[in-house]
């Protein structure tokens, strides 16, 4: 057993520690855009606040506090910084796949004697995982936009199994995880729209050997979990036996409400420092359209943060029936949970554009303007693999619900 850093610590607490960095994450926006990543100040907070083990097994040092806290601090970092919020939850999260399906073994090596871990990783297989000898796979290649690599401990990351005889396709999916010590950041994070600070870098692996026993047969879109998994009965915690893909949407619902509250944020000092051409003692704070305009706003975002959270404890009572054996976590339920998660998102998005960003006046959507940095943020996210799925998640979604297959239709084109 590893000791969490503050055993007694509480999930009000972390929350009221990820509100308490915002006016300081505000502050460090322009220099994590310059960076491409959030700073080594901020990385040192997260270490101090605990953020990193929000969902990491207590066995390993970790809290274990759950989806709905973990949104919630993903939710107000991100409302301090779009590209810090991205980063963070993108490397705090897949300690959540790690400790559900790899062995006892593995989980004890991949923690350590300290629990210091963070994973960046994407959900695309690259290249094949080649045996050498019984007890070791050989990975070669890039993985593209891994968020949050510059202070990742490990790489979560997809291949395949490689083919069983020269000439035949590869095998099937293979999780694995990667010491930073078999990989090397590129720095080829650049140029981007939006998130220019998430640290979204390709990691490379050149002939890359890391023991057998840190690698599954096992996709992310697929976790092998239902009736319960290693990670459930390992750790007495129905947590971790869930699907991720409703889990990674969830993440990305997260950050874009975080992101249109950092817009109603600005929108409201916008309008309370913008005096009238005519009156200009009074301000743009004192007209009903500018008044309606961000009600209307923060009624929307909170709307989406209450079906965030709701959805979050579906997530985690799905969960808790799949290891209690009342009833399995199946791809149609995680199909629910994702498009739920998916439509909050895009109703943070749909705010975000069609209101605050619209109606703030166009001097803001200059360089340097945290309105426009928001809007181009939020542009990004729309083009992550994520919300690409809308279209298969609901088509599976309509299936389920007549009785039809659904595991057919590839969420990923």
């Amino acid at each position: 057993m590893i000791a969490a850093p503050e055993p007694a610590l509480t999930e009000r607490e972390l929350v009221e520690r990820a509100v308490a960095l915002r006016p300081v994450l505000l502050e460090r926006q322009a220099e994590t855009e310059r960076l491409t990543h959030y700073p080594e100040s901020t990385h040192d907070d997260f270490l101090r606040a605990g953020f990193y083990r929000m969902l990491q097994p207590r066995r390993y040092g970790g809290y274990a506090f759950g989806l709905p806290v973990f949104y919630r601090v993903v939710t107000e970092i991100a409302r301090g910084c779009p590209s810090t919020g991205w980063a963070l939850s993108l490397t705090a999260a897949h300690v959540l796949q790690v400790a559900s399906v790899f062995e006892e073994k593995a989980q004890d090596e991949v923690f350590g004697t300290d629990g210091d871990f963070r994973a960046a990783s994407t959900v695309l297989p690259i290249g094949v995982a080649e045996p050498d000898g019984d007890d070791h796979v050989v990975l070669d290649g890039t993985w593209p936009y891994s968020s949050g690599s510059p202070y990742s401990t490990h790489y979560v990351g997809q291949t395949l199994r490689a083919p069983a005889r020269p000439g035949a396709e590869p095998g099937p999916h293979v999780l694995f995880v990667a010491p930073r010590e078999v990989w090397t950041v590129l720095d080829d994070w650049h140029g981007v729209l939006g998130l220019r600070g998430s640290g979204s870098n390709s990691i490379r692996m050149e002939r890359a050997r890391i023991p057998a026993h840190l690698t599954c047969e096992a996709g992310l879109l697929d976790l092998p979990v239902e009736g319960g998994s290693v990670g459930s009965k390992l750790h007495n915690n129905p947590m971790y036996a869930g699907r991720a893909p409703g889990f990674f949407h969830g993440e990305l619902a997260a950050i874009m409400i975080g992101t249109a509250y950092a817009a109603a944020d600005e929108y409201a000092r916008i309008v309370a420092a913008r005096p009238l051409v005519l009156e200009p003692d009074r301000t743009r704070a004192d007209l009903h359209d500018y008044q309606r305009h961000l009600g209307e706003a923060l009624g929307t975002i909170h709307t989406a943060e209450a079906a965030l959270q709701h959805t979050a404890q579906e997530w985690m009572e799905t969960c808790r029936r799949n290891s209690t054996g009342e009833a399995p976590f199946t791809m149609a339920e995680d199909n629910r949970l994702a498009l739920m998660f998916l439509n909050a998102g895009r109703m943070a998005w749909d705010v975000l554009q069609n209101t605050l960003f619209r109606t703030a006046g166009s001097r803001h959507a200059r360089d340097g303007e945290r309105m426009q940095r928001y809007f181009r943020d939020a542009a990004t996210y729309l083009t992550h693999v994520g919300p690409s799925m809308a279209e298969p998640l609901a088509r599976r979604a309509g299936c389920d619900r007549l009785g039809l297959p659904s595991a057919h239709i590839p969420l990923i084109p």
